[in-house]
């Protein structure tokens, strides 16, 4: 079962080097990089890498235009600031074995040891259970039903939550306990009770029906 591994990027050079190197130990199929139109030198040390491609801005565009180049039976998608546990791409495979299951994601450990980093993974375990999911938990899913509940929508914010909700519903949705490692660089920036505190109305707001171009302001960009 082949899996193509798909990451957005933009001015991500400080992170896409090591991933890379990590993904091929892995050996996928195959490694894209969506590139939104980095101004750094993301492009130039991904391209020894991976196949590099360039694509409209923003993360669902980015996504959709690089699964649509895709040439494997399985996609991955991952951010540029993780790190995968060995032997993750084997886990894939060996669960989608499993015809019934549509696709999945990972469980999260974010870096560090302090408090903050506890409760962010204690958090984001529990949410799982109502089926809140984000793409820094590295979907996957067949290529075939990727197609199928339509890819991300092309919104500024939330296209991962709504796209894990689309392929939660469509089918059995497995989260594998192997832990995919998360940058604390977010809330390291803009502060763990700040970052806390966006994460909550957006997501409240969001449901509630404000609309994501709107709540896209609320959400700081810390590249």
């Amino acid at each position: 079962m082949t899996i193509s591994v798909i990451i957005p990027t933009l001015n991500e050079e400080s992170v896409i080097e090591p991933l890379l190197l990590q993904l091929a130990r892995e050996a996928p199929f195959e490694i894209l990089i969506a590139d939104g139109g980095s101004t750094d030198r993301t492009v130039q040390l991904a391209a020894p890498h991976a196949a590099v491609l360039s694509c409209p801005p923003g993360r669902g565009p980015q996504l959709n235009h690089a699964a649509r180049a895709a040439r494997g039976e399985v996609l991955l998608f991952l951010h540029a600031d993780i790190s995968l546990a060995p032997s993750s791409l084997a886990a894939i495979q060996q669960a989608l074995a499993d015809p019934s299951i549509a696709g999945g994601n990972f469980d999260i450990l974010y870096e560090g040891n302090d408090a903050a980093a506890r409760i962010f993974s204690f958090i984001n375990r529990h949410r799982y259970r109502f089926g809140i999911f984000y793409g820094d938990s590295g979907f996957f899913c067949r290529r075939r039903v990727f197609h199928e509940i339509g890819g991300f929508r092309d919104i500024p914010i939330l296209e991962d939550y709504d796209f894990g909700r689309r392929l939660w519903k469509h089918g059995r949705f497995l989260t594998l306990p192997r832990p995919i490692r998360v940058s604390a660089r977010r809330w390291r920036k803009a502060g763990l009770f700040p970052t806390l505190w966006a994460w909550f109305w957006i997501q409240t707001l969001y449901l509630a029906g404000v609309s994501p171009q709107r709540l896209a302001r609320l959400y700081r960009n810390v590249r």
